[in-house]
C-alpha cells in the first residue's frame, strides 16, 4: 500500500485563502475585496467592501466613482462602499469582540484611512496579497510597531 504524502496549506495560506472567499460577497464593482480578523488562530470577524446594510450598492445602482472616471486609490470618499477592514472593525464593534494582537488577512493593502482604524485597533500584523495603490499605509504602521507584507504563494508572509 503506497502512503499519500498529505500537505497542509500554512495558517496564512489557510486564512488568506478565507479572506478571498469573504470578498466573493462584496458589492463593488471594482474590487472584490474581503478581510478577516484572526487571534490564536480562530476568526474573530470578517468583513467585505460594500455599501451600509440596508442601503442600494453598486451592483443595484452602478458605480459612482466610474461614472465619475475617478482612479483608484483617490478621492476613496466618493464611493457607497465602506472597505473590508473597516467591515472587521465594525462587526468587532457590534459583537464585542476586541481585534487587539489580531493577524488582518486582507486580499488588498490597506487605503491610508483603513490604516488608521486598524492602528487604533491594536492589530498587531497585516497580511495582503495585492498591493492597493494608496502606499501610505507603510510609514503609518511602522512607527505604530505593526508587522505587515505582501503574502508570496503558498509561503508565510
Amino acid at each position: 500500500m503506497t502512503s499519500k504524502k498529505v500537505t497542509r496549506p500554512s495558517l496564512d495560506k489557510y486564512f488568506m485563502d478565507i479572506s478571498i472567499a469573504v470578498g466573493r460577497r462584496s458589492t463593488c464593482r471594482r474590487h472584490q475585496i474581503g478581510a478577516i480578523a484572526v487571534k490564536d488562530k480562530r476568526i474573530l470577524t470578517t468583513g467585505y467592501n460594500g455599501a451600509p446594510s440596508g442601503i442600494s450598492d453598486c451592483l443595484e445602482l452602478g458605480c459612482l466613482r466610474d461614472a465619475d472616471k475617478i482612479p483608484s486609490g483617490e478621492n476613496t470618499e466618493i464611493c457607497r462602499a465602506i472597505h473590508a477592514e473597516q467591515n472587521v472593525i465594525i462587526q468587532g464593534a457590534l459583537h464585542g469582540v476586541s481585534l487587539e494582537g489580531s493577524t488582518i488577512y486582507c486580499t488588498h493593502s490597506p487605503c491610508i484611512l483603513c490604516a488608521k482604524m486598524l492602528v487604533n485597533s491594536k492589530i498587531a500584523r497585516n497580511v495582503y496579497l495585492l498591493d492597493y495603490e494608496d502606499a501610505r499605509f507603510a510609514d503609518l504602521y511602522r512607527e505604530a510597531g505593526i508587522e505587515f507584507g505582501v503574502m508570496v504563494a503558498g509561503t508565510e508572509a
